[in-house]
């Protein structure tokens, strides 16, 4: 009975998880060609995705779940998907140039997101585009409100005029990244003093910071660079956008499994000093730390110890390593200071040197890379081609060394040496006539003098007589 019981609660769950899974996946309408016509009327979330692209499979099972999440809570928002392959002049007009690609369709304006492929995140960016670009904050609560919700957020404060406007220009272009709101002055909480009407505020790191259009330019740039915490985590995504600030990025590279002392302070000072010496530093440099040296040192193509400090500059590749151990917060922040006067050696860079070492670097990293996944098909992938190469190599080789002349050569070549023969039996014979002619003039020429001899003796003997 027991046994026959667990079996049917077995079967009871299997049945259940294949429900949920039905349903789930249920939110998420599959889109066609009629989608363009149709979409007007409705705020849409798309994924624009191919069959075959390994992150698009990825992300499916958390798209399902951010369109049960949107259809539970009674999201105004659809949540829809499209083949990308299939419906590819559809997706050509929405700026879809890789897979996967999210996007909030909204009357005629299309927002892409460069978020994390999170659920939460995901749903926090639907929320955010699909609402006013500005929101009003009219009363203190709600300040503080969303000040907890939010960790980074921008507020303009006064009435009507011209840096309004651009306010409102600088939503339209970021919402993606942040939120925007307007607030008079009573509305703010009471520790936050502004000097002059109209204002612009970032409220971040448990405080705020006033916008000076002398000392921080354009509104758009300073709003990019000021969207990020003072010191945040670090991954691949999050440097990519950090490279949009301009900003050195300070990284103190950790292992977060350590629970050593030399770990922990090194984390605490680069905190310390991305706070505390804010107005030292924060134009010109980002604060955080990274879990493990993996991802840094593909960026330097180089090893480096943890824990350690290093800064990097996204925009031209290069980096610095203090010479010596971070000890202290003064030791850091000389380090720093001696990046921003430039007295610190830049390592690496985007040289033509640089290029070639970065080509070979990925290359090398890939092959490696295929061969640890999966051997077999590294051994496909390079042997294949390298066995070709080694084949014709050799084949070019020995056709070299068995090279056998075509017919008209073979008989041009026998006439050439049966000439040959010829003239030497010639030269032979021409030869055997002049020694011969040589040998009958001296037999002559000594006969000749045998003569006279004779002749000479004859005479002696007649005169004795």
């Amino acid at each position: 009975m027991a046994a026959s019981g667990a079996v049917h609660l077995v079967l009871f769950l299997c049945g259940v998880a294949v429900f949920r899974s039905a349903a789930v996946s249920s939110f998420a309408i599959d889109l066609d060609s009629s989608f363009k016509d149709s979409r007007e009327d409705d705020i849409w979330l798309v994924d624009f995705y191919a069959p075959w692209c390994g992150h698009c499979k990825k992300l499916e099972p958390i798209w399902d779940e951010v369109a049960a999440e949107m259809f539970s809570s009674g999201s105004p928002i659809k949540v829809g998907k499209m083949d990308a392959t299939v419906y590819a002049g559809i997706a050509s007009e929405f700026g879809v140039r890789g897979y996967p690609t999210i996007k909030l369709l909204k009357g005629d304006l299309a927002y892409n997101y460069r978020g994390p492929r999170t659920k939460e995140d995901i749903i926090e960016f639907a929320g955010r585009v699909s609402g006013p670009l500005v929101r009003s904050l009219s009363t203190q609560q709600l300040f503080d409100h969303w000040q907890k919700r939010h960790p980074v957020f921008f507020v303009y404060v006064g009435g009507e005029s011209p840096l309004k406007e651009k306010f409102f220009e600088v939503a339209a272009e970021l919402i993606v990244y942040t939120y925007f709101f307007s607030a008079s002055e009573d509305a703010l909480p009471e520790d936050v003093s502004i000097q002059e009407l109209p204002a612009i505020l970032v409220v971040k790191d448990g405080t705020y910071y006033t916008y000076d259009e002398y000392e921080d330019g354009d509104l758009s740039s300073w709003v990019t660079k000021e969207r990020f915490l003072g010191y945040v985590y670090i991954d691949g995504f999050t440097l990519y956008e950090l490279a949009d600030t301009g900003k050195l990025v300070v990284v103190a590279v950790i292992d977060s499994t350590n629970s050593s002392e030399e770990h922990i302070s090194l984390k605490a000072m680069t905190q310390e000093v991305a706070t505390g010496y804010r107005e030292q530093f924060h134009r010109n440099f980002q604060f955080g730390h990274i879990d493990g040296a993996d991802y840094i040192n593909s960026v330097i193509m180089d090893e480096v110890i943890v824990p350690s400090i290093v800064v990097l500059n996204t925009s031209n590749q290069q980096y610095f390593i203090p010479e010596t151990a971070i000890g202290s917060i003064e030791d850091l922040i000389k380090f720093i200071t001696d990046i921003l006067e430039g007295s610190a050696q830049a390592q690496g860079g985007d040289s033509f040197y640089y290029r070639v070492r970065r080509l070979l670097y990925d290359g090398k990293s890939t092959i490696l890379s295929v061969f640890k996944t999966s051997p077999l098909l590294g051994c496909f992938l390079f042997g294949l081609p390298l066995g070709v190469i080694s084949i014709m190599c050799y084949g070019i080789w020995t056709a070299d060394g068995e090279y056998e002349p075509e017919e008209g050569e073979l008989l041009q070549n026998e006439a050439i040496e049966q000439g040959d023969a010829e003239a030497s039996d010639e030269e032979k014979e021409e030869n055997h006539d002049k020694h011969h002619k040589a040998d009958n003039e001296v037999k002559e020429d000594s006969k000749e003098l045998k003569d006279e001899e004779l002749e000479e003796k004859s005479m002696v003997e007649k005169k004795r007589d």
